[in-house]
């Protein structure tokens, strides 16, 4: 796939011109830039669903795309793993083609498709469409039950299941990690990473971007850039080249100085006439370059408290909820005190957002006990926006003054200002506001309530980087205590002093930061392939019963198989990793500059059958690997070892 002299417009706007760019299988592009600039116009242009302003996008005869639309709706009766089976529409309709010819009667031609339909894995289709469900943190109790009775985050987890089902030749998905836990997070990373096609995401999760971009399209300056590397390698990147051009145009421009300053002084002497002339050709013929304006823009966010809290903010003991027959919330003991920042995590659903809104008393606790300290002031930033929008015909500038009735206008305007509502942006009615605007509306009013204790749900939902940056600054920078859930993993090791972790079987409270809390609990603890391999290995042990008693010899055997498993385990282990090097050596030959047209089409298609035949052993491995995994578990039982 490929874009040729692209251009975008809106009205007077230039979004981005004479952009040329190719995109090449095997490579992952991050598309980033600031809110507005243009990242999913440049996307649904790619999609087909919406026209440039003038040139053209190529696009490889029988490429298949995979789109992620958010705003696409299912049919809510049908049910969730047929959905997300219609995803690949080779089989689908092959399907219906052969049921077309049954119902004719021609059973010669519904046979010839019956094996197009074995070469195309029909077979294997709803496990694997079940397998991306459950990855995706749908679980399997819900596969077979109707749309309809999914929450609106799982809903659009059924959207992504259906497009990755498709297995496309090009990925387009605009923020797929929305409504994922960092649980899904994590196993779309590992999915996108064994992608071998071409694929474009945006994400605002720069964690996410590091793991599985291969390369950084950057929406900027009335551009698209393409760079090489992951998130990090980019910003290291393009600031260096910011800084390269506004030295060199320094330089420049400090030589235009030396130049003209030469010929007013002696352009009046005939002696030296004939060298101000000759500085003025000079001058003709020197050109800085022009840095046109970044799109980006960073919210000025921060926090004071108008006083501080007591040394003992909060205890809690024993909080509770249930939404009918579901509990969510068991027993919750929490002692906060002052300036900790605790970080919330957990799987989608087991009440992260619930515990927050019980501390915000936004929600009755069934059960419990919640003290909060002395001289405590709360500030509360809800994931639904529209808890603190109670009038959404009000105007910005009027929601804000509400909260600060007694400053003046240039107080209020100062403030919305720095949380980038200018001119006339401040006269736009709340219902209006895009997410991302809505949120730093929400931060503004808590920097005119002054709490002492921020709790925060989701607070990077909706939000570009700089914004993200910006918030994290102010976070650190707050003298008070805060309490957030996040499932973007760069914001929480960026901010959090302690994590809570909410689990089905209550809570885990640690006293560090989450890296730390990672490297002592395993990083696979939260990914989602591990686990389910554990779930099978822990649900296996526990079926064998507890330990018994023994004899010598069975123990001494089952003390012998365990070591001859452990050693299978890690020698598995070893191939995958060498086989998971080279297919990754294959797709970074894929993603050089160049490679494509200095290498024969027999070589590419040499290097494309040994990454396949790799790629087939690997799950062969990885399923040896789990029963190995298995039975180690089970025998472990059985010996009574953890």
């Amino acid at each position: 796939m490929g874009v040729t002299k692209l251009e975008k417009s809106y009205g007077g706007r230039t979004l981005f011109e004479d952009v040329s760019l190719q995109l090449n299988p095997g490579c992952r592009y991050g598309l980033v830039g600031a809110n507005g600039s243009g990242k999913s116009t440049f996307l649904r242009i790619l999609a087909g669903d919406e026209p440039a302003s003038d040139g053209t996008v190529n696009i490889a005869k029988g490429t298949r795309l995979g789109v992620l639309r958010q705003d696409r709706f299912l049919a809510e009766d049908a049910n969730v793993v047929d959905l997300a089976m219609q995803g690949d529409d080779e089989v689908t309709l092959a399907a219906q083609e052969r049921d077309r010819l049954l119902e004719q009667g021609d059973a010669l031609g519904a046979s010839e498709i019956d094996e197009r339909l074995r070469v195309l894995g029909a077979s294997t289709l709803r496990s694997r469409a079940g397998s991306i469900l459950a990855g995706l943190g749908i679980p399997v109790a819900q596969h077979e039950k109707p749309l309809r009775q999914l929450s609106g985050g799982m809903k659009l987890r059924v959207l992504l299941a259906q497009v990755l089902v498709g297995r496309p030749d090009v990925l387009l998905l605009d923020e797929p990690t929305n409504h994922l836990d960092i649980l899904s997070i994590r196993w779309l990373e590992r999915f996108l990473q064994g992608f071998e096609g071409c694929c474009v995401v945006i994400s605002h999760d720069q964690r996410f971007l590091d793991n599985v971009a291969t390369h950084v399209l950057d929406v900027d300056f009335e551009d698209i850039w393409l760079y090489k590397g992951n998130y990090t390698v980019f910003e290291r990147d393009k600031a260096a080249i910011i800084e390269r051009k506004e030295a060199e145009n320094a330089r420049i421009e400090e030589i235009i100085a030396e130049k003209k300053a030469f010929i007013e002084r002696f352009r009046a002497k005939a002696t030296k006439a004939r060298q101000a002339q000759s500085r003025m050709k000079q001058l003709e013929k020197i050109e800085v370059e022009e840095i046109k304006p970044t799109s980006r823009r960073e919210p000025r966010i921060r926090f004071v408290p108008e006083r501080a809290s007591g040394r003992d903010v909060l205890g809690s003991e024993g909080i509770a909820k249930s939404y009918g027959p579901k509990r969510v919330l068991t027993g919750v003991d929490l002692t906060v005190r002052r300036g900790e920042r605790i970080g919330v995590i957990g799987a989608n659903g087991l009440g992260k957002s619930t515990l927050l809104r019980i501390l915000a008393g936004k929600l009755e606790r069934d059960a419990g006990k919640i003290t909060w300290g002395h001289e405590v002031k709360i500030g509360y930033f809800p994931q639904d926006h529209k808890e603190l929008f109670p009038n959404p015909k009000r105007t910005v500038l009027d929601y804000l003054w509400d909260l600060c009735p007694l400053e003046g206008t240039s107080f209020v305007r100062g403030e919305l200002g720095r949380a980038l509502f200018s001119g006339d942006d401040v006269e736009k009615n709340i219902e209006t506001l895009s997410g991302g605007e809505a949120a730093r509306l929400l931060f503004a009013r808590l920097s005119v309530e002054k709490p002492n204790v921020l709790l925060l749900d989701e607070p990077t939902n909706h939000l570009d980087m700089e914004a993200i940056h910006a918030l994290a600054k102010a976070v650190k920078a707050f003298e008070g205590t805060v309490l957030f859930v996040s499932h973007n993993r760069w914001f929480v090791s960026e901010l959090a002093s302690r994590i809570v972790e909410i689990r089905e079987d209550g809570i885990v409270d640690f006293p560090g930061t989450y890296d730390e809390y990672l490297a002592k609990c395993g990083d696979d603890h939260l990914d989602t392939s591990a686990v389910l391999a554990k779930k099978k290995a822990a649900d296996a042990a526990a079926s064998s019963g507890s330990k018994t008693d023994l004899g010598w010899e069975e123990t001494k055997k089952k003390r012998n198989r365990l070591k001859v498993l452990k050693d299978k385990s890690e020698k598995i282990t070893a191939s995958i990793e060498v086989a998971e090097q080279r297919v990754a050596a294959i797709k970074a030959s894929y993603c050089e500059d160049g490679f494509f047209e200095r290498t024969s089409s027999t070589e590419v298609e040499k290097l494309h059958a040994e990454e396949q035949s790799l790629g087939a052993k690997v799950e062969a491995m990885l399923a040896e690997w789990e029963a190995v995994e298995t039975e180690l578990g089970e025998l472990k039982a059985a010996l009574g070892e953890s």
